[in-house]
């Protein structure tokens, strides 16, 4: 094994490890996994439908992480939600960064 190959495994362990951390100091005790084959998007449907009301793109990250164990970039999720806003497909913005599921109405 090289040093490149062994400075690559060495941060692996070393990201593993500060997760586990990171969700014991949160309280929970086994590391929560994103299930394999679900998309940011659908994460974010998924914590939509959940609240089952609008959500300023801060609180759909914070639950996104609280209820899925899922780290969500806010740049690029507010730009997957821009673009399918736009095109009028899963979502509807309702006030600055703050977007519902488009077939829930809004009150």
């Amino acid at each position: 094994m090289d040093l490149k190959e062994w400075a690559q495994l060495q941060e692996s362990l070393l990201k593993s490890q500060l997760k586990v951390i990171r969700q014991f100091l949160r309280g929970t005790e086994q590391p929560v996994r994103k299930k394999t084959g679900r998309s940011q998007m659908d994460v974010v449907h998924d914590v939509l439908q959940a609240a089952g009301k609008p959500l300023h793109v801060t609180e759909i990250i914070a639950m996104a992480e609280k209820d899925f164990g899922v780290l969500l970039d806010r740049e690029t999720i507010v730009s997957a939600l821009t673009k399918k806003v736009k095109s009028g497909r899963m979502f509807q913005r309702v006030a600055p960064n703050t977007f519902t599921l488009l077939d829930r109405q809004v009150t």
